[in-house]
């Protein structure tokens, strides 16, 4: 059934179509309508038998999390930016102890300075942390793949991160065709847990591990994300067959089997990359782009095939990893390894700046003409820069690059108290 409806709103009745039986939530933004969504079904008594639990810190929220699906609950919780950060210790745990936990980030900057405008730079930090990371395009895939990444997750006793942009689907409204519950229970096999905590049969769960197995208990985290490999093409094959539309995945195709050049991107920021690549194909330019819908485990092989034909790739990011550059292309450039492709880094729309398809014109016409350095940040107010840089070489107590930013551009409040 289709409906008008936000984003959050949707992945919240989404979860609960999947039946968690422990929800633990603690507000920030953007993801606070989720979990704020998730409590009202359980308080009316739509979503039971459920228990929401309200924290006190992300940390605690990811602990609960690990305590519930220890016990052989169906765990879920949601946060963003600084949030996952502080959850840091505790993700590391839940995928170490293969717990199938699923959590959707609504992707936000992090700090400092304080922004709560999206970018990818939140989940791109847990990156190793051995949680299946699945990013989404629109707010239908946001539905589908939830109740994708529940079957992924407790096939595979593995945790999985849903990350959807913050705001910028979040809080969008639009039409939506949310599963009916029988579809979701015909889809979503019943928890059956691999380890459980039970007083009628008691083991341990978590034990101190020395040099003698740790690299063991670590190469079969890294085994079970292989697994994933197989595993995530094929419940995507099974919900297509179930809900009619394709969803999930590895990676979204568009326009780039004789594509010479062929962007490549994350997120909410393909929908303006194929509008580009549109126009520039009704200019008779041969431009693609390929959406990764998988970032953790990384799916070489296919990234290796679907770019195999480009003369010309350029990886668009929402994070870099500073003092190297980009995160995603490092990737790519390992699956291309061998391969005569030009490998681009353009780091673009960070704490929510805007993507414009006149930004990306101008790039795609700097690449056409051999000018893209291999790393570009798109959109750079390169005046502002230099003059923040001059200030710093010329006075030990140039103060905050931030603020002194901020009033070189006229913001108000920033000057000193």
């Amino acid at each position: 059934m289709f409906e008008q409806i936000e984003g959050s709103q949707a992945v919240a009745r989404a979860v609960a179509a999947c039946r968690p039986e422990v929800i633990c939530a603690y507000p920030i933004s953007p993801q606070t309508h989720i979990v704020e969504g998730l409590s009202r079904l359980v308080k009316s008594g739509r979503l039971a038998p459920c228990e929401f639990v309200n924290v006190e810190s992300e940390y605690a929220a990811m602990s609960v999390a690990i305590g519930a699906s220890a016990t052989g609950a169906r765990a879920y919780t949601a946060t963003a930016s600084q949030g996952l950060l502080y959850m840091t210790e505790a993700l590391y745990n839940a995928s170490g102890l293969g717990l199938p936990i699923v959590m959707t980030v609504a992707n936000r900057a992090i700090g400092a300075p304080i922004n709560i405008w999206n970018d990818h730079s939140d989940s791109m930090s847990q990156r190793d942390s051995g949680w299946i990371q699945l990013y989404v395009e629109s707010n239908q895939e946001a539905v589908d793949v939830h109740l994708q990444a529940f079957r992924l997750a407790e096939a595979l006793s593995l945790p999985v991160m849903v990350c959807m942009d913050g705001f910028i689907l979040t809080h969008a409204v639009e039409s939506v065709e949310l599963p009916g519950q029988e579809q979701v229970d015909q889809f979503l096999p019943a928890f059956e847990p691999r380890q459980q905590l039970d007083p009628e049969h008691p083991l341990t769960i978590g034990a101190m591990v020395g040099p003698e197995a740790y690299t063991e208990v670590r190469y079969l985290a890294h085994y079970k994300q292989m697994q994933a490999l197989d595993l995530i093409p094929e419940v995507a094959g099974l919900f297509e067959q179930r809900f009619g539309r394709s969803s999930g995945g590895f990676l979204r195709h568009y326009r780039s089997d004789d594509a010479g050049t062929i962007v490549v991107a994350l997120g909410s920021v393909l929908g303006t990359i194929e509008d580009v690549v549109d126009e520039l194909r009704d200019a008779g330019e041969h431009i693609g782009a390929v959406g990764i819908r998988t970032f953790r485990p990384w799916p070489a092989d296919e990234v290796r095939a679907a770019l195999a034909g480009a003369k010309r790739v350029i990886v668009l990011e929402k994070a870099f990893a500073i003092g190297i550059g980009g995160i995603v292309s490092q990737d790519v450039h390992g699956a291309l390894a061998g391969l005569p492709i030009s490998v681009h880094t353009a780091i673009a729309g960070l704490g929510g700046r805007p993507i414009t398809k006149a930004s990306l014109r101008q790039l795609l016409a700097d690449a056409r003409a051999g000018q893209l350095a291999p790393i570009t940040f798109v959109d750079l107010n390169h005046a502002l820069v230099d003059a923040e840089i001059q200030r710093m070489l010329s006075a030990r107590r140039s103060g905050p690059h931030a603020e002194n930013m901020l009033r070189d551009i006229g913001i108000v409040g920033a000057g000193p108290v």
